[in-house]
């Protein structure tokens, strides 16, 4: 016993499995850096005014935009000017995924975006070396730390009307609607307040000031954050869904208990 346990010492045999578990450690350990360098902001690392990103960006805009917007973003049939459009337009519509169209309707539809960061960005920049426009936001403004209440109050006065109280979205005219703002980036946030996307107006800094536009975004997260002290939200619909399901559950369960009270006494 004790020779044999002598010999399986000096093999030095590893387990057969040892090498593809080594490998996928690796893997794990490299896509884990990877992506973790990869999630750095990208405006920070591109120079939206250098011309090689200019040109990065018009070589894209060529390739994907161009059919629609026009060789010179000028506009055609199917798509408006994008001349003076800015690099936050830009870069809420591709970076949402709504642009390019998945299909010709009322709206663009949220999808996956189909460009990364990086490429956004060079797009973004040159729509804005066409002519000014909306600029990318401040990071200051979006890191959710403004007055929850003063912003609570402004969306009330000026968004809430569509995007619902809760910012739960709601329906418009022609097929329309407002989206719920729930999961939506500050980033985003703040480029649809300066350029009015879709049927929603153009909150300039003149009408809301970039410190107010922060205070919004601070409350809409914190509202997207906070529990539900009420119970279930019935999807925040408002009082009209609320009592629907009301007369529809409780006017359901009254009448099938007086159905089964019925065909019981009989």
């Amino acid at each position: 016993m004790a020779r044999a346990k002598k010999n399986v010492r000096k093999s030095g045999r590893r387990h057969p499995l040892a090498t593809a578990a080594l490998v996928a450690v690796g893997l794990l350990v490299t896509g884990a850096a990877y992506t973790g360098f990869s999630q750095t902001s990208a405006t920070a690392e591109i120079d939206l005014e250098s011309p090689a990103t200019i040109e990065a960006g018009e070589k894209l805009f060529g390739a994907n935009c161009a059919t629609c917007h026009g060789a010179s973003a000028q506009g055609t049939d199917d798509g408006p000017s994008l001349i003076g459009a800015g690099a936050a337009s830009v870069n809420f519509q591709v970076g949402t995924g709504r642009m390019p169209l998945a299909f010709q309707g009322p709206q663009g539809m949220v999808k996956p975006a189909q460009f990364t960061e990086d490429q956004t960005l060079q797009m973004a920049a040159y729509v804005a070396s066409l002519a000014p426009g909306p600029e990318l936001p401040d990071s200051r403004y979006l890191q959710g730390d403004g007055d929850v209440a003063n912003g609570g109050t402004l969306f009330r006065i000026n968004c809430a009307m569509c995007h619902n109280v809760a910012a739960a979205g709601g329906a418009l005219t022609q097929g329309k609607f407002a989206p719920a703002l729930t999961g939506v980036a500050p980033t985003h946030i703040y480029e649809a307040m300066v350029t009015g996307p879709q049927n929603m107006p153009v909150f300039s800094d003149a009408n809301i000031s970039p410190q107010e536009k922060s205070d919004i975004i601070s409350y809409l997260k914190y509202i997207e954050e906070k529990p539900a002290v009420g119970g279930i939200t019935l999807g925040s619909l408002g009082p009209v869904a609320e009592g629907l399901f009301i007369w529809v559950i409780g006017l359901g369960a009254i009448v099938g208990l007086t159905v089964w009270v019925t065909a019981k006494s009989n």
